[in-house]
Order: C-alpha cells, then structure tokens, then sequence
C-alpha cells in the first residue's frame, strides 16, 4: 500500500474519537465563544490555538477532497502565511507560540501551553500528508488542558503538566513508528509524488507540502526552472556518482542495499527528481526528505529544549523502548537502508539568537539524560541500519538570498562541485607524504588569531603500507579538497580560536576553545554579554550538553578554488562547512570521521590501509560503546588569512612546513596558492 491508502485505513480508525473533540474544538473557535470557568488570558490561549486547529481540519478535508493538489499559487501563498503568521517575525513577539509572550501572559503554565502551541504548528505537515493521527492526539490533548484550566479558583500547574507528561509519554510509540517508518519505508512517502509527477515549471507546487515558504524557495524554484535539462542531469549526476563511489572506496556492497534517502531544499525538485531517476538504475528507491528555510530561526531557537518540560529516566527508558521495538517491527526493511543523499544550502543571513529567561532550559540531571538518551538512540540505530554497511554523499547550493550575484555564485558553485579530483589527490598526496613524517602537528594562527595548538599524530608500523591520513576526493564530502586524520587526544594541547564562525546554522564571534591532552578544558565567545550566556551558547550548540569532548578530527582544507570564490563575493560569513571546511585547516570536536566503521579498513588512492581511525576514547566501543561515542562532530575552520603556520614535528625535532602565512609550501603544491596569488592582485 502507498501512503494514501495507508492514512485512510488509519483515519478510519480514528474517525470516531476525531469526530468527538472535534466538536469541541470547533466550539472555542467560534466567534464570540465565551466560558465564565476559564480566566479571559487562558480564554485568549484557546480560542487563539483552537481557530488554528480548526484551519488545520480545514486543510485535512482540502486535501483529502483532492483541492490542495490544484491549488493555485495565489490561493497556496495565502494558505501557508495562515499556517505561519503566529511565528513570523512581525507577529512572534505578541504570539504565545513565543516562550515570552506565553509566559507574561500565562504565567506559570506558559511555557508548556507554548510548547502545545508550537508542536501542534508543526503537525502541519503531517496534515498536508492526508494523516490524521497527530492532529487527532493533539486536539485531545488541547481540550484534555482546557478541562484543567477551567476551575478559575483552583488552578492546577500540577494537573497541567501532569496533563503534557503523560501525553508526550503514552504517544512515544505512536511517534517512533511514525518516525521510523518515514525514514525506511518509501510507502509512507508523501513527497515523491510532488518531485516526480508535478509541473515543476512553476512554484505552484511549492505549496503542497504544508511547509514555509520564502522567497528563497520560489526563486530557487524559478531559476532552476531555467536550466537546460542537460545542466541539470550534470549536477544530479555529480551528487548520485559521488554516492556510489563512497560505497565502492570504502568496500561496502551497495548491492544488498534497496532505498536512499533524498535530504533536499524546497526549490530543487528538478535536481531531486534527476536523482531519482540515477538512484534507480542503481536499484534503490528514493524516500524523500524536503525542508525549507524555517520560518523564524527564533522560534525554533525559543523551543529547542521544550523536551526537559518531560524529560526524566523514566521517560527516557520508554523512548528507549519503544525505539527498540519500532524498529523490531522493520528491521528487514531498515536493513535495506543505504543511508542518506543529502543537497545543503548556504547563503542566508548568519543567526545569532536571542537568549531569553522562558525558556526551557535543561537542568544538570537533564543534560546527562539528554546525552544518554542520544547514545542509546544511536546504538540502536547502528543496530538496525549497520554503520559498516551504511553511506552518505552530501552537495551544497546558494540561496537567491546570498545576494545580487546569486547565478553567477550558484554556476561557480557548480564548477566548484566538478573540480579536477585528479589533480587535488596527486596535490594532496605531497602533504600527506610530508604530514606522514611527523610525530606531531604545529598550527598557528596570524592577524589577530590567537590559535597556537600541538596535535599529535598517529604513529605508523610501517609507513610502505600505512598512512596517517585520508586523502579525501569527491565522494562522500562535495567538493573535494581535503587531508584529514584521527588525532592521537594525549598531548594534544593547544588553543583553537577563530573571529566569525558559522556553525549549525548559528553565528559565533571570537569562539576559543581550550584543549589539554585532546579534550575540551575551556571555552568562550563573545556573542553575548554575559560570560555565563556565552558558556551556555558553546555548551549546547557545540558540546551538545556534554561536559566535555574530544578532538574527533584534524584536517587541512586544499580548495583554494572556494576560497577565493568566497572572498571574490565577499561570502565567508555564509558558507556551509562542508564548504568552508576545505579552506583552511580545521579542527571537528565529537566523534571521529570513522563512527561504526572504525574496523572497515579502507585505503587511499595509493594503496596505503588509513590506520588512525580510533583514538583513546572511541576505542572504548570495544568494551563499552555508550563510553566511546558522543554522536556528535562540528567542524571548525581556521581560514587562510588567519593561519600563520601548520608545521610537522618529527620524531627527532625537525620540523617540516606545510603552510607558512596562508601558502602551501610542500614542494609540489605549489599550484594551490595560483587562485590566493589571483586573490592578492586584485
């Protein structure tokens, strides 16, 4: 069965209970409902949540009479601003979507009825999909909270969130089969539908699927619209080319593989449905993963930590649970899965967010539960979809939002994709010759960088057959343009420290982190004014809640191709990592490029076995893998305007230069400093 027959056998189970708070919903959202048990603030909450379910139902019935399929792009526009407008920017600051608002407004039970808000604005799209299921629960949950709030004398926190716990706990199954199935069944996949059998030579379709859209996506829409078909197979040849060949360099059998799945931005379903058609010659069926610029980065900023109104062991234990036997459920079907195909965008404005007091925030015992939830999640997983069997291949494109050069960027970007792999491997292969004498790696930074860090390096068996670092083309990681390695943690030491990073879509200024013996000691930044804010910041968006991490990996960045792309329209500020990553050294706190794979071994292009794949942490994963694994990486780039020197130390003292005030100097590479020679001319 595909998606629509299987949501209406499971809408027909539910249309009793549906039918039954329906009612009620549509009751508080009529005009001029009033109820003298409930406080007029609280009245405001409902009556304002409940018009918005009933636009919900309205939807749900619109595209199950078939009408959201011919919607007309005015008609389309209008319907996803009303989808949207409580958290758009103009109108979040007197929304109870927003933590604040909902909090001065509501007082003590502001931030779970906010949380309410905003998870019942996000079932949208499931809506969009024809499923009932999540809008039935939250509706129930909605009037479930109103009962509560109408006892004016004796209002309950307690009952309230009591209320929230016990839904987000009893419906754990409900999600995680939903989840799971999304991810490996392309049965359930709604959005194969709107790539491969919609006019894609306009944005109508663009408002199918129920999420944000801005201008970004409309014109992205509009300029691939232009393209030559030719242009466009070329760039999905690009992309699925590079997936196959990650398989075949690291020995994987694509083969016992059936389906990928497709991450793409809304505006590319020309590039998405080419890959399709790539994918099936290679026998895999696509499961289509869209998304789109969100619709205030605030907003999702403001509820980023909303799972701490719940989260306990015990809540913990059963997501484990039900995780577990979700996937029992699937586990042919998930072995199957070859892993994820995924196009990323770059270009808009860098965030930096707002710190506010409502919202939630983890407490101590939280966090660690956050961690240890996250690692049990991820050895389940690894589980069912094998790391050692698995793959991925990611690409990026600009945004029209980059600016006025945005084609030219966006053709530049192209060549970028499709430079010479022939040429940086033999380039690359001169470094790593050099890097592979060392005992220790010496980076410095220049012009105001403060980096000055020792990374000690794996030591070699026997340097004939072994190597210390990858010498990574275009394969998993487009474009090419990169040497990078497994640190050894004990001795090094150091501090990383870079002016304007753009990390995970959030914005850091004059980020310094502290190493000793290969973990996080110390950080900071200066985004805020509070030295505790600036903490808080590194600590969950780069530690993510742990105490600490380690050096996972260091890499040098040979594409000085993207690098003076990048400074030719003034866009450093706003490439993607994978990007930026390739332009000058960089350093990855977390896991290890070699997560669950650790015991592949895999060469490189001269036939030599890349032995530093573990270090003293993820070697744990052989008596304990909830010690070894922090199942998270983020790289960052020192670029090479700030970097005064990367040296290799050897064994006996000598010291061997790979770069000196931003050029290579290993003999041999000198062609890579060709486009930072071009950048200093002009």
């Amino acid at each position: 069965m595909k998606y629509k027959e299987l949501y209406q056998e499971n809408n027909k189970n539910l249309q009793e209970r549906y039918e039954l708070v329906s009612e009620k919903i549509r009751e508080i959202a009529s005009e001029g409902y009033t109820d003298a048990n409930i406080e007029e603030n609280y009245l405001n909450y409902f009556t304002t949540v409940a018009k918005y379910l009933v636009k919900l139902e309205d939807v749900l019935c619109a595209q199950q009479n078939g009408e959201i399929a011919k919607m007309p792009e005015k008609q389309g526009k209008e319907l996803i601003y009303s989808l949207y407008q409580e958290v758009y920017k103009e109108n979040y600051l007197n929304s109870f979507a927003n933590p604040s608002y909902a909090t001065k407004e509501l007082g003590e039970n502001g931030q779970i009825l906010s949380a309410v808000f905003a998870e019942i604005i996000a079932i949208g799209k499931t809506v969009f999909q024809g499923d009932l299921t999540f809008l039935c629960i939250y509706e129930e949950i909605f009037a479930e909270i109103y009962t509560c709030l109408r006892d004016k004398e004796n209002l309950s926190t307690k009952a309230v969130k009591d209320a929230y716990y016990w839904f987000k706990h009893d419906y754990l199954e409900v999600t995680m089969e939903d989840s799971i199935n999304k991810l490996i069944n392309p049965d359930y996949d709604y959005y194969t539908d709107i790539v491969c059998d919609m006019d894609l030579s306009t944005p109508d379709y663009l408002y199918r699927y129920g999420f944000n859209v801005t201008e970004d996506e409309i014109k992205s829409a509009e300029f691939l619209a232009t393209l030559p078909q030719e242009e466009i197979q070329k760039m999905a040849d690009t992309y699925t080319e590079g997936y196959r060949i990650g398989f075949e360099v690291t020995s994987k059998d694509l083969s016992i593989k059936d389906k990928v799945e497709i991450r793409y931005p809304l505006g590319f379903e020309r590039i998405a449905k080419a890959s399709v058609e790539n994918f099936k010659k290679l026998n895999l069926r696509s499961i289509m993963k869209p998304y789109t610029t969100p619709a205030n980065k605030q907003f999702s900023y403001d509820h980023r930590d909303d799972l701490g109104l719940v989260l306990d062991k015990a809540y913990v234990e059963r997501t484990l649970e039900c995780y577990k036997v979700s996937f029992e459920k699937v586990k042919k079907e998930a072995r199957g899965y070859a892993g994820p195909a995924v196009i990323e965008v770059f270009g808009e404005e860098p965030f930096s967010p707002e710190a506010k007091k409502e919202n939630v925030k983890l407490t101590d015992k939280q966090q660690k539960l956050s961690v240890y939830r996250k690692s049990e999640m991820s050895q389940i997983l690894n589980q069912y979809i094998v790391g050692e069997e698995r793959s991925f291949t990611i690409i990026a494109y600009p945004l029209p939002s980059i600016g006025k050069d945005y084609e030219n960027i966006f053709r530049e970007t192209v060549k970028l994709n499709t430079l010479d792999y022939a040429f940086y491997r033999d380039m690359q292969q001169k470094i790593i010759d050099v890097l592979d004498t060392g005992d220790k790696a010496h980076i410095v930074g220049t012009n105001g960088n403060k980096t000055d860090i020792y990374v000690n390096l794996y030591k070699l068996n026997d340097p004939t057959k072994e190597t210390i670092f990858e010498n990574c083309v275009a394969d998993v990681n487009i474009p090419v343009g990169e040497v990078f390695t497994s640190p050894v943690l004990k001795g090094t030491t150091g501090k990383l420290h870079v002016s304007q990073v753009y990390l995970n879509g959030l914005k850091y200024l004059n980020l310094e982190i502290d190493f000793e013996d290969g973990m996080i000691k110390d950080y900071t930044c200066t985004n805020f004014e509070s030295e505790e804010e600036n903490k808080k910041y590194i600590k969950d968006n780069i530690l993510m809640n742990h105490d600490t991490l380690p050096m996972g990996e260091f890499a040098i960045g040979t594409n000085t191709v993207a690098y003076k792309m990048a400074d030719t329209y003034k866009i450093a500020d706003k490439m993607p990592i994978l990007i930026a990553e390739k332009t000058g050294p960089h350093f990855a706190v977390g896991d290890t490029c070699y997560t669950y794979d650790e015991d592949n071994m895999t060469y490189n292009p001269d036939k030599k076995a890349i032995v530093a794949r573990d270090n003293e942490v993820s070697i744990l994963r052989k008596e304990d893998p909830s010690k070894a694994y922090f199942n998270c990486h983020t790289d960052i780039t020192i670029p090479y305007n700030e970097l005064g020197k990367i040296s290799v130390i050897t064994k006996n003292g000598e010291s061997k230069d790979i770069i000196v005030n931003g050029r290579f100097v290993v003999e041999g590479t000198e062609s890579l400093n060709e486009p930072l020679d071009e950048m200093d001319q002009n």
